[in-house]
C-alpha cells in the first residue's frame, strides 16, 4: 500500500489570482498519486507585520476560498507568532512546497529542518510565466489606475 504523502504549502493569498491557483496545484503535484495538501493561510497580524499592511481580505475568508480549492484537502491559519517551526512540528509534512518569492522564509525552513534533524524535503516551485495579473501588488496597481482614469474629468 502506497504512503499518503504530506504537502506543506503557505502564503497570503490575498486576492486569489492565476499564480496562486498553479502554486497550489504544482504541489499538490511533487507529493505524488497519494497527495494530502495542506495550506497555511498568513494571519492578518502576521501580514501587517510583514508587509506593512493590512490584507484586503480578512484570514477566515482567504482561508475558506482556500480551502475550497480541488488541490486543497485542508487550509489552516498560521500562527500569529509567525512560528512556522511549530505548524511543521504540528502538520509533520513529508515535503514542503515553498513560492518562487519565499527565499527568506526557505532558508529559515531548511535551517530547522536540518538544526532539528528531520526527514522533510524543501522543494521551490516556480513562477509561472509572465502574466500581467500575476501578483496581489499588481491586480492592485491595475484596479486603482482604471479608476483613476475612469474619474478624469
Amino acid at each position: 500500500m502506497t504512503k499518503t504523502v504530506k504537502v506543506l504549502a503557505s502564503g497570503v493569498f490575498d486576492l486569489v489570482h492565476y499564480g496562486h491557483v498553479r502554486f497550489i496545484e504544482e504541489a499538490k503535484k511533487i507529493g505524488g498519486k497519494k497527495t494530502q495538501l495542506i495550506v497555511i493561510v498568513a494571519r492578518d497580524r502576521t501580514v501587517q507585520r510583514l508587509k506593512g499592511r493590512k490584507p484586503i481580505i480578512s484570514e477566515d475568508q482567504r482561508r475558506a476560498v482556500i480551502e475550497s480549492l480541488k488541490p486543497v484537502d485542508e487550509a489552516i491559519l498560521g500562527y500569529e507568532d509567525l512560528s512556522f517551526e511549530d505548524t511543521i512540528l504540528k502538520v509533520n509534512p513529508d515535503i514542503i512546497a515553498m513560492g518562487h518569492d519565499q527565499q527568506v522564509l526557505e532558508k529559515q525552513i531548511q535551517s530547522f529542518i536540518t538544526e532539528h534533524n528531520l526527514n522533510i524535503r524543501v522543494v521551490r516551485i516556480g513562477k509561472f510565466g509572465r502574466e500581467d495579473l500575476d501578483s496581489t501588488s499588481k491586480i492592485k496597481r491595475r484596479i486603482l489606475n482604471e479608476e483613476s482614469q475612469n474619474n478624469i474629468p
